[in-house]
């Protein structure tokens, strides 16, 4: 037979070409099938597909979220002042008000000794906030002479409420000190945080855990998340 208008040469298609190929292709006589490291090489080229598209689809879905995350990361924060408060005890005189008045030399205390283990206080928002950070001020005050007149709160859980009713807790580590301390607290849609109190320094039968402001922080352009 004449060869000079041969077939075309399998290999010299492109790869992708011979991979959906091979499915029409008759099967081989025997002595004649391909080698296994031909098969192996098929097989492993559909699996690097299969991670190339999963690694894309992945990516796509955490593009949202990534884009959020910079844009909190840059955006410039804004007070938020909760609408209503409350507290499972307090101090007469030092009520959950104290907590969230702005003001650094006022305090709110549960009124009982030792750590307060248990205690807490809740802010609560009227419509749903979107919230990047959050302050807390331990003790009585941020003024030398009050240091020592309290115990600090040292472990605080938080439990934010979001505007569908579930819930969400975080813990909140503070360091051992009177000033002002920033953490950040990324949560949106909240409508309520509360504050139970875990663990205290400096806590003995003489003092009781005081926290004298405790400050909330969003987005500066909405105060809907």
């Amino acid at each position: 037979m004449p060869m000079a208008q041969g077939p075309e040469n399998p290999a010299s298609r492109p790869w992708w070409r011979r991979m959906l190929d091979h499915r029409n292709r008759e099967a081989p006589w025997a002595g004649d099938r391909p080698r296994l490291r031909r098969q192996l090489g098929r097989v492993l080229r559909w699996v690097g597909l299969a991670v190339v598209l999963a690694l894309v689809a992945w990516a796509l879905f955490q593009t949202p979220r990534a884009v959020s995350a910079v844009r909190d990361h840059f955006s410039k924060r804004a007070p938020l002042a909760p609408d209503y408060y409350k507290a499972s005890r307090s101090y007469s005189g030092h009520g959950p008000d104290k907590a969230f008045d702005v003001v650094s030399n006022s305090w709110w205390g549960p009124g009982v000794t030792q750590s307060a283990e248990g205690e807490w206080l809740e802010a609560r928002f009227q419509d749903p906030v979107r919230l990047l950070d959050i302050g807390i001020t331990p003790g009585r005050s941020t003024h030398a002479e009050d240091q020592g007149k309290s115990a600090l709160p040292h472990r605080i859980d938080a439990r934010i409420t979001t505007d569908d009713g579930k819930t969400t807790t975080r813990e909140i580590v503070l360091d051992d000190g009177t000033g002002f301390q920033r953490r950040p607290f990324r949560a949106q849609n909240v409508t309520a945080v509360r504050f139970t109190i875990r663990s205290a320094y400096r806590a003995d039968a003489e003092k009781q855990v005081s926290i004298a402001e405790i400050e909330f922080f969003g987005p500066s352009n909405t105060r809907n998340s």
